[in-house]
């Protein structure tokens, strides 16, 4: 059975996808543990990024076709495609940037699980894909919408279409993944990356990474709602409502910021 694992070095939680056996391919229970993941680091104050890697010798092959084979038409579509469009996009919105180490092979679900990360740091052995079209179906987590928007319409128009595979460093001449470096050393150089990103404000990480994503035309009305409830929360006349509705008496608003 898998897991997602989680463990927290300082400022840096690192979330490992961990179903080897599978090749980290997820099932309902795997998508659970990462939604429960992101929770946990969400939580976690002292949390300023994050990094998501595989256990063993993949990133992740994605959904496991096990899982998903034998639903009927509405299960499928729901139980399975909603869900973990919604399990994803919780990670793609994680209020701390998010590092992908990508230690193995990012197949169908496991490249829109890379996806959803900020940075994208590739082992030279890796290949990249989106085969679904092959088994007579799309690539329903967000690879025709998330992906087109942060890697290019063309890039996935060739993985989708035409069933291509890259390396890692035709990823990185394309743009789907930000630097390559040996195998077995991405999650030490995530590491790196993440020391560089933790020194900076975190409060200007958080509302810069709602701006980019605002910018790219993701989720723009959940990101500037988040980021005018931020701006609102900070204000002495929110303190002033709070204080005036305990204390049953009108609020005496001064439009302070």
């Amino acid at each position: 059975m898998g897991e997602v694992k989680v463990s927290i070095e300082g400022h840096i939680a690192v979330m490992t996808v961990a179903r080897p056996e599978k090749l980290n391919a997820f099932d309902i229970d795997m998508l659970k543990a990462l939604a429960a993941a992101c929770d946990g680091v969400e939580a976690n104050a002292n949390v300023r990024v994050a990094i998501l890697t595989g256990e063993g010798k993949a990133f992740s092959a994605g959904g496991d076709i096990k899982a998903w084979g034998g639903m009927q038409a509405n299960e499928f579509g729901h139980a399975w495609v909603r869900f973990g469009h919604r399990i994803f996009e919780r990670l793609a919105t994680l209020r701390v940037p998010l590092i992908a180490a990508l230690n193995g092979h990012a197949l169908g679900g496991g490249l829109e699980l890379a996806g959803a990360a900020d940075i994208r740091i590739a082992e030279s052995q890796i290949k990249i894909g989106l085969p679904e079209t092959g088994l007579g179906m799309i690539p329903g987590w967000s690879g025709t919408q998330r992906l087109v928007k942060r890697f290019g319409a063309q890039i996935v128009r060739r993985m989708v279409l035409g069933g291509e595979m890259f390396s890692a460093e035709e990823a990185k001449a394309n743009g789907i993944v930000d630097a390559v470096v040996d195998t077995g050393t991405s999650l030490a150089a995530a590491r790196d990356y993440a020391f560089r990103i933790a020194l900076r404000g975190p409060a200007a990480l958080e509302i810069s990474k709602l701006l980019i994503a605002s910018a790219n035309g993701e989720d723009n009305g959940a990101a500037v709602e988040a980021l005018g409830s931020i701006l609102a929360a900070k204000t002495g006349d929110l303190k002033e409502g709070v204080a005036a509705f305990a204390e049953k008496r009108p609020a005496q608003f001064r439009g302070e910021w």
